[in-house]
């Protein structure tokens, strides 16, 4: 069955606060109906008629999908082990491919072509409350894993770019996120609009392929380095349900679908297969060369942040930590708009026209990044935020609510034959979601370690040091180093002195 959908304007309303949507528009609720289409893709508005052939919206949604969350699939990789793991990254793939199908088919069925409009046509205002609330959590938790991000690989490039010592007070990820919160993100989040940070998701997709492009440089080079445990090429390992967490986030895309949908010229169920199964499938080809490629490099060490394995004086990884952290900055203040609105226009406006005040707006945007780098320096492993993140809010918003609409919307028992899949879709995302959260409180300790801060062990001159061995402080890597250099000088000294004496 084909429905011509409405053609309403496509803006996303990160461009426009105070745009609002009438019931024939597909929803009556005004508030924050497109708050959640953030970054990944904006549709202008300059042209409103304006429609796009199916590769055109297909590379829009892959430019949607990619993004910072591929750094940490090879962890999910070594988390998984390395042969289920691909086999997880596919089903991942496969389930998210099928819930973008359902969404869409929701939107027909309802006659409502957004997130909020399907929820609400299903669960009326308990499910607006619902998705706003995972509308909330989604980009504030993302908001901190930008933050870990910047922590790590701005502290990097600072030490090799102006020379400073690793005890150097400015060399502290503490100081690093703080000074690019206060410089960076805050006067870009005090915006009210912020329409011109919403064209960067081509940006972060081009330094998506540079990174991906370096690290196959880099990979000859570091497996030189690095001596393969045995247990490295494991088909599984026992961190599975995390590694969903992981991956889901990678594929988290389904606030950008009816943008997308809406796009397309004389959009059809049909059109929007076609569109989806290619977006998906490019998609999971980048993922799984990120993941292949990362952890063939580095294995058991793999890190949360992949970036994280290269050595400090490698400035082609250098290079691309500081593309990374440019596109993690400007995307921070989109992040933190979607979660300011939600809040706005959850609890403080009562007309949708109307704008809070100065005070109120610079208060909750405060009180938002201050939390943000609270709880960022709480943590420095992106791999635990990862993970919670793919699981409090990218599953349930992926597949868990998606597949429930379709099977209150649409006709039939919910045991009847068209029905199984979008209930297996249901209870696989619930399932991951409860045992994961129960995972991550029981092993929290174990789960919130990494090597940041360290050098590995693998950078030091000759590779003294034992593979796979993490050093314990900053400081005790620098004397090894310091201690190291002073022994060979003093070595060449005492040689030059001996030949001339004889």
């Amino acid at each position: 069955m084909s429905t011509t959908i409405p053609r309403y304007n496509e803006k996303s309303f990160i461009l426009d606060s105070r745009r609002t949507f009438s019931e024939d528009q597909g929803s009556s609720i005004d508030s924050n109906e497109n708050a959640f289409d953030d970054m990944k893709q904006i549709m202008e508005e300059e042209e409103n008629e304006k429609r796009t052939s199916l590769p055109l919206a297909s590379f829009n949604f892959i430019n949607s999908i990619i993004g910072s969350g591929v750094i940490g699939i090879p962890y999910a990789l070594h988390e998984s082990g390395f042969g289920f793991g691909v086999l997880l990254l596919l089903l991942v793939a496969y389930v998210t491919d099928y819930s973008l199908i359902l969404m869409v088919r929701s939107g027909h069925i309802s006659g409502r072509f957004t997130y909020q409009g399907i929820m609400e046509s299903a669960f009326g205002k308990p499910g607006h409350v619902l998705l706003g609330l995972m509308q909330f959590i989604y980009p504030f938790i993302a908001m901190v894993s930008y933050n870990v991000v910047v922590g790590d690989t701005v502290t990097k490039v600072a030490i090799r770019l102006f020379g400073m010592s690793h005890d150097s007070l400015f060399a502290k990820r503490q100081i690093i996120v703080l000074v690019c919160t206060l410089f960076v993100t805050v006067p870009l989040c005090l915006y009210r609009n912020i329409a011109k940070l919403a064209n960067i998701s081509f940006l972060s997709l081009v330094c998506i392929a540079f990174i991906l492009l370096s690290i196959f440089i880099r990979m000859g080079s570091m497996q030189a380095k690095l001596t393969m445990p045995d247990h490295a090429w494991s088909f599984m390992n026992a961190d599975i349900i995390p590694a969903i967490g992981i991956m889901s986030f990678a594929f988290m895309c389904h606030h950008n679908t009816f943008l997308i949908y809406g796009s397309i010229k004389e959009a059809s169920e049909e059109k929007w297969k076609i569109v989806t199964h290619a977006s998906i499938f490019t998609s999971f080809l980048v993922t799984i060369l990120f993941g292949i490629a990362g952890y063939a490099t580095f294995t058991t060490s793999t890190q949360g942040d992949l970036l994280e394995n290269y050595c400090w004086d490698d400035d082609l990884m250098n290079f691309s930590r500081l593309l990374f952290s440019v596109t993690i900055l400007l995307t921070y203040p989109i992040e933190c708009f979607v979660v300011r609105d939600v809040i706005e226009y959850s609890f403080l406006r009562k007309d949708s026209e109307a704008l809070t005040s100065d005070k109120i707006h610079y208060g909750i945007t405060i009180t938002i990044i201050a939390l943000t780098y609270l709880l960022s320096i709480a943590t420095d492993c992106l791999g635990i935020v990862l993970e919670l993140n793919g699981l409090l809010a990218a599953i349930p918003l992926a597949y868990v609510l998606p597949a429930m609409c379709y099977l209150k919307l649409d006709e039939g028992h919910i045991l009847s034959r068209k029905k199984l899949p979008a209930l297996g879709v249901v209870l696989f995302g619930l399932v991951v979601t409860v045992l994961g959260i129960i995972f991550v409180a029981v092993d929290f300790k174990e789960v919130d370690t990494c090597s940041h801060g360290k050098i590995m062990p693998y950078c030091y001159p000759n590779n003294t040091l034992h593979n796979h061995t993490i050093v314990e402080s900053t400081h005790e890597a620098n004397t090894f180093v310091h201690t190291n250099i002073v022994h060979t000088t003093l070595s060449t000294i005492i040689g030059k002195v001996t030949e001339k004496t004889l």
